[in-house]
């Protein structure tokens, strides 16, 4: 048997693969940020503190954000992709549809905690470390409960998510 990627069940394929590394990077380095470095950045003195916000968090943002922007469109790619296969009535009315849709749901507000909290809040942390005049505020703590809501929703979305496809609903 060939796998044609040009065929629609390769295109489907290629999305799910790019979906699935995407997501690693995206919730693993939610992980990261959430069980290993802020640990580690309340026990550092502030010079090394210093370095890791300027220096490691933008690049680890970076991958972050884009992981989570590569996760959403190319699971928006996939769902849009089923739903019109089966039609809306059937993909809604199927333990398929509910589960991924709920999953989804908390993938996309997670997506949007990424770049519409952490990602602006951390910005302007990341400037005043690296010596810009700028107001911080509760920026911090405002990125930190995102962060760490996001890391509470990955858990349902992640179960919803396999639950889709791999649940025996009987």
């Amino acid at each position: 048997m060939e796998l044609d990627l040009f065929s629609a069940s390769g295109f489907e394929f290629l999305i799910r693969w790019i979906h699935f590394l995407a997501g690693i990077t995206w919730i693993g380095i939610l992980y990261y940020f959430n069980f290993i470095q802020g640990a580690f950045l309340n026990e550092v003195e502030a010079g090394t503190k210093t370095d890791v916000t300027t220096k490691l968090l933008p690049r680890a943002l970076w991958w972050f954000r884009w992981g989570a922007m590569i996760t959403i469109i190319s699971g928006l790619i996939m769902y849009f992709m089923k739903m019109n296969a089966v039609g809306s009535d059937l993909f809604f009315s199927s333990s398929y549809g509910v589960s991924i849709s709920i999953g989804g749901l908390m993938g996309l507000i997670m997506w949007f905690n990424v770049w519409f909290i952490i990602w602006p809040n951390q910005k302007v942390i990341m400037a005043a470390a690296g010596g810009a005049s700028v107001e911080v505020g509760n920026r911090p703590r405002v990125a930190f409960l995102a962060s760490r809501t996001n890391t509470m929703l990955s858990i349902p979305m992640l179960f919803f998510m396999a639950a889709a496809s791999h649940m025996p609903w009987g």
